[in-house]
């Protein structure tokens, strides 16, 4: 009895004590984290002094009533993105895209997704579309059209770097981004689109073009070889008929031919026995006439052209002589005037010269006169009185040469006067003489005196009187 009741006991605490641990007992499944709060607890990876514990993929005990346990998913999350954006053209545009995210597996990651959303799980999806559409609209403004349609990895890439540092305050981490859809409302990326699809429609033409005519020119050829082939089979056939034929005509036309060509032989031999004929008569001819009539046609030319031959060696003989004649006439006459050439030049060179030497001699008298005079003016006046003195007194008495009547006064003595002062009027002077000497020529020949005219003298008392008439001088 005693020992049923220690029995049952022991069983009851080992019951008490399995419903106790099932309770304290709780097991993270793989995509989910224990989030254990109630008491300070070290966490590989976190401070001190964090308020809760992380429990993932393994069993922990929890304390009823002292400690709260609650669950953190760890599975998939996906967002629709649908982000109207304006590109940097100014044109608007909607982006249609899915991101698919969770919760980080490290602790850092579940710590910070358990701060913000553990209560809030649903409107995960949310705030990570509204973290993507934000960033997508900036991203979205610094590109062109052209830009995202060519290279849609670079906006996804852009989103995906621009949105990392959020995602991880928020312990999140994107697994996949994709761009699905770019709408365009105003019809820019179909207009872009349109010179591709007319360039890609034409070339389909052209090759549909191209392709017909190479079909077309195929069956042209096979119906030109077909063609080809009949024409060449009718003309096999017409050969092979004509050849029938002719065989025919031959075994019809045998017998007939047969006596042509023995009438055409007998024709033969008779003409090659005239033909005969005809050149032994012809060699006859050449014996008896022509030969004999050859020969006297030869000597009488070869006569002929000795005769002429004579007389033109007479009269190149001839022409000869004639032309030798008129050389030697030629050379003669050229001789004789080269001589007086010559001779005439020679005295055209000697009287040049001469002139040339007498003007050299003027022109040295009349510069060496210059000279001396431009040196010593009275010594030169002085001679030149004195060698033309003579020549002096005479024009002094030219000057009576005229005269019809003179009447003197006061006797001898008025004479000697008078002739004194006649020899005066021919030079009067140093001066008169200069001028004498300027009026004078090179050779030093007299100018013509000037006509005459009246002069009238009264001596020095007033007594003696002279006057000359002087007649009119043509």
């Amino acid at each position: 009895m005693g020992i049923g009741i220690v029995a049952g006991a022991v069983v009851g605490s080992l019951v008490v004590l399995i419903v106790l641990f099932k309770m304290m007992w709780r097991v993270a499944e793989p995509n989910e984290a224990l989030i254990i709060s109630g008491s300070n607890h070290k966490n590989e990876g976190l401070g001190d002094g964090m308020g809760f514990r992380i429990v993932t993929g393994r069993g922990t005990l929890v304390v009823p009533g002292v400690q709260a346990v609650r669950k953190l998913s760890l599975d998939l999350n996906e967002t629709q993105l649908s982000v109207e954006c304006v590109t940097h053209q100014g044109i608007p545009l909607k982006v249609r895209g899915v991101v698919i995210f969770k919760v980080g597996d490290d602790f850092v990651s579940i710590a910070n997704a358990a701060r913000r959303f553990l209560d809030q799980q649903k409107l995960m999806s949310e705030r990570v579309h509204i973290v993507f559409a934000g960033h997508l609209r900036a991203i979205v403004g610094g590109l062109t059209v052209e830009d995202m349609i060519r290279d849609r990895e670079k906006l996804t890439g852009q989103a995906r770097s621009a949105c990392g540092t959020e995602m991880e305050k928020l312990g999140l981490i994107v697994d996949s981004l994709q761009i699905h859809e770019i709408e365009d409302p105003t019809g820019y990326i179909k207009n872009l689109a349109a010179p591709h699809a007319a360039a890609v429609q034409r070339d389909a033409r052209i090759a549909q073009a191209e392709a017909n005519r190479r079909a077309t020119e195929a069956e042209q050829q096979a119906a030109a070889r077909m063609s080809e082939a009949t024409r060449d089979s009718e003309i096999l056939q017409a050969g092979y008929q004509a050849e029938r034929d002719q065989a025919s005509a031959r075994a019809r036309q045998a017998g007939p031919l047969a006596d042509a060509a023995s009438r055409q032989e007998v024709v033969v031999q008779e003409t090659r026995v005239a033909e005969l004929e005809g050149l032994r008569k012809e060699q006859q001819l050449q014996a008896e006439v022509r030969k004999p009539a050859d020969a006297m046609a030869y000597e009488t030319r070869t006569l002929a052209e000795a005769e002429r031959d004579a007389r033109i060696s007479a009269a190149q003989a001839k022409a000869r002589e004639t032309e030798l004649a008129s050389a030697a006439t030629a050379t003669a006459t050229r001789v004789t005037g080269e001589a007086e050439a010559a001779a005439a030049h020679a005295k055209g060179l000697a009287v040049a010269e001469a002139t040339r030497a007498k003007g050299l001699a003027e022109a040295e008298a009349i510069k060496a006169r210059a000279a001396a005079l431009a040196e010593n003016q009275e010594a030169v006046v002085a001679q030149q009185l004195a060698e033309r003195w003579p020549e002096i007194v005479e024009a002094g008495a030219s000057a009576f040469g005229n005269v019809d009547q003179m009447v003197l006064l006061n006797g001898a003595d008025g004479m000697a006067e008078m002739f004194a002062k006649a020899l005066t009027m021919g030079g009067t002077g140093l001066g008169l003489a200069r001028q004498l000497l300027s009026t004078m020529g090179p050779s030093g020949t007299d100018r013509p005196a000037a006509g005459a005219g009246r002069a009238a003298r009264t001596g020095d008392e007033g007594v003696t009187t002279v006057e000359i008439t002087v007649g009119d001088d043509a």
